[in-house]
């Protein structure tokens, strides 16, 4: 593959922002004893990252298409990278949730820069599955590696390892970028939608929060009241984003590509499905199985080793044969397959018949699903449009998570125990179902190739 310098470099930084999202987990005891947090501290750590990552992608995503794609990168890194710094040496817990809110803002650029990149590097088809194989690869694999590495960092090193391991990571990249990323076009002069950015920003971080919330046992008027908020600022913002038509913050006429409306809606549930299954998984094998952090974190690596290396040979001969739908939908079904395996855990588990095969189905079936759902409403689009694009089907992603954890979380709570477990991975099951069909119902046609234009 040519420009093999550029993919591994934004896969290695794609790596760190979504191994972010777990890391943290198994580090909560620590933080919360060092800084004096209860759990209600604890969850603005662990939320403040996600809130701003999910709420601020469409923004970063024009941003990339207004000021260049390698601009945007940068500028994301340099932000994250001094967060991640500030956050691992932090001294007091506002410092901190402050610290994991701006990695959130520069997550939230990095990636649809890193998207538009991709697409713009790789027009050759068969680079371009590769490239995107890679990348999705290691963005599947972040979940699992963060899980699986923040009991060691935190055990052998302390809880400030697992943000100041990204500084290093932050520095070489950054040094490596202008060797290795092709520059940018002019900056685009055009109208800024602050209108737009507001109130989707304003309801996707309250949707955030509420939907958070509402996993939560016994939840409050106001948790309603705020998800009632965020769902009335998101009507406004496309009734804004009606008016404005090519000057919006999300040009709507950008969801009558098909790869677009199909890769949102499906992102939902790809999303909703497989997200809620690590905090499930964790909560078995340490609730009632006597797990420790770091054996329940190693127990989902190998998830992260196989898609590593599915993504340098199985997914880019999938796309390949059957296409990027075809693909999918394969990756979705292996994901149900996972899910439906784990739906029958019993009360003592045997990790070599309970757990490993679906890990291994797993480690096949996100990057396979990542790939699949991503890369088609990318390509689909002229390079003026990459980055909001790459934004609004990660946005569609993180959406989709929020619900799910609430959803099979309150689920599992609900009807308690190993069964309410089964239960939620069952439901989970259902969700990759449902995804499966709506990509063969929507997606099924032929995808074009890197580089078709929208207007």
């Amino acid at each position: 593959m040519r420009n093999a310098g550029v993919i591994w470099l934004l896969a290695v930084v794609e790596l760190v922002v979504f191994l972010d999202t777990t890391v943290i987990n198994v580090a909560l005891p620590s933080i919360g004893a060092d800084l004096g947090l209860d759990e209600a501290g604890l969850g603005w750590v662990v939320n403040s990252y996600l809130l701003a990552f999910g709420g601020f992608l469409l923004v970063g995503g024009r941003a990339a298409d207004m000021f260049g794609a390698r601009r945007a990168f940068v500028a994301g890194l340099v932000l994250f990278t001094i967060a991640s710094a500030v956050a691992g040496l932090a001294q007091t817990a506002w410092l901190l949730v402050a610290a994991r809110a701006l990695q959130g803002v520069g997550a939230a650029v990095v990636i649809p820069a890193q998207l538009a990149l991709i697409a713009r590097t790789y027009s050759d088809p068969e680079d371009n599955r590769k490239a995107f194989g890679v990348w999705s690869a290691m963005g599947a694999a972040g979940a699992a590696i963060g899980t699986a590495a923040g009991g060691p960092l935190t055990e052998f090193l302390g809880w400030p390892s697992i943000f100041l391991i990204n500084v290093p990571v932050g520095v070489v990249a950054l040094a490596l970028t202008g060797a290795v990323l092709s520059g940018d076009p002019p900056v685009r002069v055009v109208r800024l939608d602050v209108s737009g950015a507001v109130t989707a920003t304003a309801g996707l971080l309250l949707a955030g929060y509420a939907l958070g919330g509402l996993a939560e046992p016994g939840q409050s008027a106001l948790t309603w009241l705020l998800l009632g908020l965020a769902v009335v600022l998101l009507v406004v913002f496309v009734v804004l984003e009606r008016r404005l038509a090519d000057d919006a913050l999300v040009p709507l006429r950008l969801f009558r590509v098909r790869e677009v409306s199909g890769s949102t809606a499906v992102n939902v549930l790809v999303g909703a499905a497989h997200v809620p299954v690590f905090a499930l998984l964790a909560l078995y094998l340490q609730g009632s199985q006597g797990y420790g952090p770091t054996q329940a974190g190693l127990a989902v690596l190998p998830v992260a080793l196989v898609n590593i290396a599915a993504s340098r040979t199985v997914i880019p001969a999938m796309v390949r044969r059957f296409g990027h739908a075809g693909t999918l939908a394969v990756g979705l079904a292996l994901q149900a397959a996972a899910m439906g395996w784990l739906a029958r855990l019993p009360e003592h588990v045997d990790y070599l018949v309970d757990v490993l095969p679906a890990a291994v189905l797993l480690g096949f079936g996100l990057p396979a699903a990542f790939v699949g759902v991503t890369a088609p409403a990318v390509n689909a689009v002229a390079e003026s449009d990459r980055g909001v694009v790459g934004g609004v089907v990660n946005t569609a992603q993180r959406v989709g998570s929020g619900i799910g954890v609430a959803a099979l979380l309150a689920l599992a709570g609900s009807v308690g125990g190993t069964v309410g477990l089964r239960v939620s991975f069952a439901a989970s099951a259902g969700l990759a179902v449902l995804g499966c069909v709506l990509t063969l119902a929507v997606l099924r046609t032929p995808q074009r190739e890197a580089g078709p234009v929208a207007r």
